[in-house]
């Protein structure tokens, strides 16, 4: 019989050899099966979930089919996606039939057809593009539908609309600054200043996150920023959080006719809360503006803030008139594909992790409030009062429904 004294000396060299490492395992509550299909609508070119994201999922436990090609157009090929653990699916059929279908754009009328129902499709709503029969055909197929433009973070930001607006708002300048350098068909002038050299003008329409992001890549480049709206609050906002002092004012016509007849570069970022965006530039303030300057019109996509605007796109993004370039490109952050997908893959990824680990969808939606902003169809039933008005359906909210259950 081993006395006390010898087993604490056995016990003390017993702890000290070395020792079977302990991983700490998360429990995984979910598996989801999450669908990636390959974009039809015109132009658009990102993906809503890049090979990071995807393999950061699959090593999660989680299942991903990608369409073949899916994110081409975002310079990711298939082979990045089945190194990273995703299924490659040729039948686009197969993609559809995954729990969870994560995509950009809206489906379409064949989309949904392929999907057999119950299921949760994430994609952004796009009022304008969503007919009557699109609604109908999700609520008949007991589809939960979440529009990924009004997903809220814990601060209550619409954080997908946020990060595309950064996008647009810095890829608008750039864009300009391309246009007005040509020789050929702009001012051949560098957009920014240089020692001894008159600095660009460029005024911006709008002080929101588009503004505030076209503002900062102008100011960047050394151009003299000038920024109308109709919002104190968001013009003192802005002089705030860049940290400067730059030319604000409301929108009183007579100045921004002045503005804008000096001005190298205008660009449209202003947004309505519902409905058309507010016509603010006349034709006439565009014939008074100098022959190349440049229009660069992110407003096009909720009908344009310019008299003179007409829809362009990717392929002829532009056109001239009163010897002014516009560009009226709808979706501009599809132009930057890759950078714009792996924001997109930035947001996604955490909420999925977080959905499969409080157990599904139906959980995540009850759970997180933020999230649940994003529902316009729950299991078949539409919860969005603005669509349910809009096309004079029954709806119900998503709160007594919850509580019901």
């Amino acid at each position: 019989m081993t006395d006390p004294e010898t087993l604490k000396s056995l016990m003390k060299e017993g702890a000290l050899l070395p020792q079977e490492e302990m991983l700490a395992i998360g429990r995984k509550k979910g598996k989801l099966m999450i669908g990636i299909p390959k974009e039809t609508t015109y132009q658009e070119n990102r993906v809503a979930l890049n090979p990071d994201a995807v393999q950061f999922l699959v090593n999660n436990g989680h299942q991903i089919v990608v369409e073949t090609e899916a994110g081409k157009q975002a310079s990711y090929e298939d082979v990045d996606y089945s190194e990273a653990g995703a299924i490659i699916a040729h039948d686009k059929e197969e993609v559809f039939k995954a729990n969870i279908i994560l995509k950009v754009a809206p489906p379409t009328e064949e989309e949904i057809n392929m999907m057999p129902g119950n299921q949760t499709l994430i994609s952004a709503l796009q009022l304008t593009l969503h007919p009557k029969k699109t609604l109908t055909s999700l609520m008949s197929k007991k589809i939960t539908a979440i529009a990924w433009d009004y997903i809220q973070d814990e601060h209550g930001i619409y954080t997908v609309v946020r990060a595309m607006g950064e996008i647009a708002g810095n890829t608008s300048i750039l864009i300009a600054s391309e246009l007005l350098s040509n020789y050929k068909t702009g001012k051949g002038i560098m957009l920014g200043g240089v020692a001894g050299v008159r600095p660009t003008e460029v005024v911006i329409l709008g002080a929101g996150t588009v503004g505030e992001y076209a503002c900062r890549a102008a100011l960047g480049l050394g151009a003299s920023v000038k920024v109308f709206d109709n919002s104190i609050s968001k013009l003192r906002r802005m002089h705030n959080d860049l940290g400067t002092r730059v030319y604000t004012s409301v929108i009183q016509p007579k100045l921004l006719e002045k503005a804008i007849m000096r001005a190298d570069v205008v660009v449209g970022a202003v947004r309505a809360s519902l409905g058309r965006t507010p016509c603010i530039v006349t034709e006439h303030m565009i014939e008074g503006m100098k022959a190349g300057s440049v229009v660069v019109d992110v407003s096009i996509d909720q009908g344009g803030c310019f008299e003179t605007s007409r829809l362009t796109n990717h392929d002829a993004p532009t056109f001239v008139k009163h010897g002014v370039i516009h560009y009226c490109v709808p979706n501009i952050a599809s132009r930057v594909s890759m950078t714009a997908s792996i924001a997109l893959s930035n947001i996604f990824s955490p909420l999925l992790l977080e959905m499969g680990e409080m157990g599904g969808c139906r959980d995540m939606i009850k759970k997180n409030p933020g999230f649940r902003s994003g529902v316009y169809i729950y299991q078949g039933k539409l919860t969005s009062e603005i669509l349910g008005r809009v096309f004079d359906i029954p709806y119900k909210n998503i709160e007594l429904l919850l509580a019901a259950l």
